[in-house]
């Protein structure tokens, strides 16, 4: 009886709060130049990796399109510092996609259960997850081959190269 009192206020705090946040109505940000941004940066990026080196000086006009104002100092500097480390991330990302649909529906339809298209689509923790717990009993097995033939489940670095 005496943790009756706190579990209760804690329970209509709780209550309170989802109450006062779904009331919140959804508004939409208003739309911006992010997207020709991002094409006219992605362009550039390509232009001056195409050497596979990228200069500082690359970079930061890069960034300057992207931000779509001057830099101030403390990116300026960050740029100079992590340049390097950027200019090698961004080569080393993969732009598409080496997997095929069709085999990740196979894989899933086949042995989904042991998480085998997950390990194929990069996702390895999931991919460990589902092999311990053998699909969550097929229900996720069954979500992931509803996912792959809807083209919802994507591979981790890309898209698929071949599609259903």
């Amino acid at each position: 009886m005496k943790l009756f009192k706190p579990f209760a206020l804690l329970a209509i705090a709780a209550a309170s709060v989802v109450m006062l946040t779904s009331a919140v109505p959804y508004s939409e940000k208003p739309a911006d130049k992010t997207p020709v941004n991002v094409q006219k940066a992605t362009l550039a990026w390509e232009k001056a990796a195409a050497d596979g080196n990228v200069s500082t000086k690359e970079l930061k006009g890069i960034v300057t399109e992207l931000k779509g104002s001057k830099l101030t100092l403390k990116e300026k500097v960050g740029l100079k510092l992590f340049g390097k480390k950027i200019t090698s991330k961004m080569n080393a990302v993969p732009r598409d996609g080496d997997k095929s649909q069709v085999i990740a529906l196979i894989l899933c339809i086949v042995v989904g259960g042991l998480g085998i298209h997950r390990f194929y689509l990069g996702y390895t923790w999931q991919g460990i997850v589902q092999l311990l717990t053998l699909g969550v009993c097929g229900i996720w097995t069954l979500i992931d081959l509803i996912r792959i033939i809807t083209g919802d489940l994507q591979p981790k670095n890309g898209t698929y190269t071949t599609t259903l």
